[in-house]
């Protein structure tokens, strides 16, 4: 038996490269390529666009793409980026098979022929802590079928990904640090730039697209002056244009990035840039999830000139035509965000008094007490998820940019049973292609004609703005009509979308920003700080 299972192995490792040798192969910059087709698809996998962020170069920003002699073989996916366990039950948590340090790879989908095919780079999600390029939802074959060359990309998460720290700063030629996860991003979008031609793609037609983290980096490489060029149009998905906090200074009721560097560092009990490069990647990880870090991005006048609001209110964000929106059911599968109900509905609209002041009867027209869990999911989502989605469309319009606003508010049995209607991630799978490649847990999509017919013209538009920049469909821009693309039962091209909802979120977080010591995010209705008054409106 021992030897039976011997020559086996044996066997096997023999004859895979030569099944392997089969593939198809692509000479390019940085070395000749051997992936993997299936059912006309070419894939390639695992293709390194930075050199290892280990040992000394943990916390440093990516160090130049490794070239290679001989066929890579890019047949397999590359590991995951270290993360701490996904959260049991989750409809978000999958098998992602392998995680390393040694992680910045990127996979390509290449269309049949392509010959100068548009290329959308996909920016998963998971809150810059979790997530992974071979994400089973993200599997970019259908899109490659519509004509896209897909990229997608692994990125540092965590404190590996986002730390800043005074001894970070010391070492830096610009004098800051963190960032390191937002570099990673800039870095594959430099390695697609000089590579995606000898794959059949157009360097000079590059759409970034992410959801929820992935929006969130959207939004950040807008406002990076080191993304400028590498991209041509943006599709963001659910982000959220957070309070972020500044490098070396406390603002926004944010501590300084440094502080938080500092203090995880005191949490851990561990002195020393040279120790903490030294822990294992896990542990670290883990350790810095259970001290309470928080990895965002830092202000630092760098790689992040001014907060996110700034950038776009200044019109110095990247001017390129966006697609833009969030779903109607965000927060019913995050509802960790939002604070349970009051007793009673007089102990809500008081609540609401106090904190929103000249605002009170506006929230409570949107946001009443007769329903207050139902409240409590809209408001939650709308200072979040739909302020951020509006205001986008809003400031690129503005910026003399086309944008294309979507409300996602589809559903189907299995999800709204469970209560999940058009809950968060949930149009995925209507972009990337109906397939069976879901979490354990997500709910179940049924295999309808109705369904089908649902998804074909949701990518049907998506895959046309990647082309064009235009998603056609009868979708106007948002303009100053307001206008929207309604996903519901159909797609149905509308104007005026949840009237009083932008302007309400607006004035409130300019309110708070204008104060200089308020989150604008994170704090909202029945938890909202008292909302600052102007002049006139104190008594």
């Amino acid at each position: 038996m021992r030897l039976s299972a011997l020559s086996l192995l044996a066997g096997l490792i023999f004859t895979t490269p030569a099944l392997a040798a089969t593939g198809p192969i692509v000479q390019s910059p940085a070395g000749a390529v051997r992936g993997v087709s299936n059912n006309g698809i070419d894939s390639f996998r695992n293709l390194p666009f930075a050199g290892p962020p280990t040992g000394q170069n943990r916390w440093k920003p990516p160090t130049p793409a490794p070239t290679w002699s001989g066929v890579r073989d890019a047949t397999a996916f590359g590991p995951a980026c270290i993360q701490p366990p996904s959260r049991p039950g989750s409809i978000y948590s999958e098998d992602l098979k392998a995680f390393s340090e040694d992680c910045l790879s990127l996979n390509i989908w290449k269309p049949p022929g392509a010959a100068k095919a548009p290329v959308m780079v996909w920016i998963h999600g998971g809150s810059l802590v979790s997530g992974s390029a071979r994400g089973g939802m993200y599997d970019g074959a259908n899109l490659a079928r519509r004509g896209v060359m897909v990229v997608s990309i692994n990125y540092r998460l965590g404190v590996l990904g986002y730390l800043a720290h005074p001894g970070l700063s010391a070492e830096s030629p610009d004098g800051v640090s963190g960032n390191y996860g937002l570099l990673d991003q800039i870095a594959a979008l430099q390695w697609v730039k000089r590579n995606i031609a000898a794959f059949g793609g157009d360097p000079d037609n590059v759409t970034i697209a992410g959801e929820s983290a992935g929006g969130l980096s959207i939004l950040y490489l807008m406002a990076a002056p080191k993304a400028r060029g590498l991209f041509h149009k943006a599709i963001i998905e659910s982000a959220y244009m957070i309070s972020t906090p500044s490098l070396k200074e406390a603002r926004h009721g944010e501590l300084a990035g440094e502080t938080i560097g500092s203090n995880l560092e005191s949490k851990l009990g561990v002195r020393g840039l040279v120790r903490l490069r030294a822990m294992d990647a896990t542990e670290l990880t883990w350790k810095a999830v259970m001290a309470g870090y928080p990895p965002f991005g830092n202000i630092d006048g760098k790689v992040l000139p001014k907060q996110l609001v700034d950038v776009f209110d200044a019109g110095e964000q990247a001017p390129v035509p966006v697609l833009v929106g969030f779903n109607s059911g965000e927060i019913r599968s995050l509802r960790f965000l939002a604070p349970k109900p009051p007793a009673t509905a007089a102990v809500y609209e008081a609540a609401i008094r106090e904190r929103y002041g000249p605002h009170a009867e506006a929230f409570l027209k949107l946001y009443p007490a007769s329903d207050m869990q139902e409240s409590i999911y809209a408001y939650v989502r709308d200072s979040i998820y739909g302020w951020t989605a509006e205001r986008v469309a809003a400031k690129q319009t503005a910026a003399g940019q086309p944008a294309y606003l979507y409300l996602f508010d589809h559903g189907y049995p299995d999800a709204d049973s469970r209560g999940l209607h058009a809950f968060h991630a949930s149009e995925i799978p209507y972009f990337f292609g109906l397939s069976e490649r879901f979490p354990a847990a997500w709910p179940r999509m049924p295999s309808t004609p109705e369904e089908a017919a649902f998804g074909n013209a949701l990518a049907g538009q998506w895959v046309d703005f990647i082309k064009t920049g235009d998603p056609g469909g009868g979708w106007n821009p948002y303009g100053s009509g307001r206008h929207y693309m309604d996903y519901g039962v159909q797609p149905v091209p509308k104007a005026g979308l949840m009237p009083g909802m932008y302007a309400l979120h607006e004035d409130v977080i300019l309110r708070r920003r204008a104060v200089g010591t308020i989150p604008w995010n994170w704090n909202h209705g029945i938890l909202s700080p008292p909302l600052p008054l102007k002049a006139s409106e104190r008594q």
